[in-house]
């Protein structure tokens, strides 16, 4: 895949740049452009600084939508855990399920408030897979060849799931479906579409968009969007990170 600085890229509403729509050589990204307002003072508190409000649920996808086989489809959660652990989809259908309320923020600065989750507590998965003193942070992995960081303690939050159910249908392939992490904290890069494995690590590597010019940590309520706004020991860390995982 191509890298590229977002504040480099063209376009954008209010002339700001939303790479997350741009497309690549190759696969076609796929997007949807709706309408988005201010909130208003009824709510205005759960909206993040430099957000605006959408009632739509906007498409945003690098690359083609995957297809789904439950024939073939797994999810594991392996690396710094006692218990590496592999469920089929037939599996992953009996893992007992939650149903959580919550709002997303997208860093291409929309918001969608009261999304109903129903899906597997992350919490659950980590509980049952033991994870070892030393794994702090997590890498997802998801379809078709995306990562993407996290902090081992931001997905143990009760309203973090593994979810495949939204606003009580079953999650559209364009949203995620069958399965996407649901982590309302972080912008919602943060929250892998098509999850696959969660991989247990004591270092925290950049993931792809961290890779092309995305914050590390990603909170929206201190609009950590960008890669330049990094503290200068994130910024050490990242590069440590992806250098010790280099040399394993």
């Amino acid at each position: 895949m191509s890298s590229f600085h977002p504040r480099s890229f063209p376009g954008g509403w209010d002339r700001d740049p939303h790479p997350l729509y741009g497309a690549r050589s190759g696969a076609p990204a796929r997007f949807m452009i709706c309408l988005m307002k201010k909130p208003d003072s009824a709510v205005a508190h759960r909206v993040p600084p430099g957000q605006s409000l959408t009632e739509k649920w906007p498409v945003l996808t690098y690359g083609r939508t995957p297809r789904f086989d439950p024939a073939r489809w797994t999810f594991r959660c392996f690396g710094l855990v006692e218990r590496p652990t592999s469920w089929t989809w037939a599996e992953f259908q009996t893992l007992p399920r939650v149903t959580v309320r919550s709002d997303i923020h997208c860093v291409t600065r929309w918001s969608k408030l009261d999304n109903e989750w129903e899906g597997v507590p992350a919490r659950a998965i980590l509980e049952h897979v033991r994870p070892l003193p030393e794994a702090k942070f997590v890498l997802q992995h998801a379809d078709p060849d995306y990562t993407t960081n996290t902090a081992l303690a931001d997905l143990l939050d009760d309203d973090v799931v593994l979810a495949l159910r939204h606003n009580g249908k079953d999650l559209e392939p364009d949203h995620g479906g069958p399965m996407r992490l649901v982590l309302p904290k972080l912008y919602f890069w943060k929250s892998s579409k098509w999850l696959r494995a969660f991989e247990l690590l004591d270092v925290n590597p950049p993931g792809f968009w961290e890779q092309n010019g995305y914050h590390m940590h990603a909170d929206p309520w201190t609009e950590e969007r960008y890669t330049d706004q990094e503290t200068r020991a994130m910024q050490q860390m990242r590069a440590e990170a992806a250098r010790k995982l280099r040399e394993r």
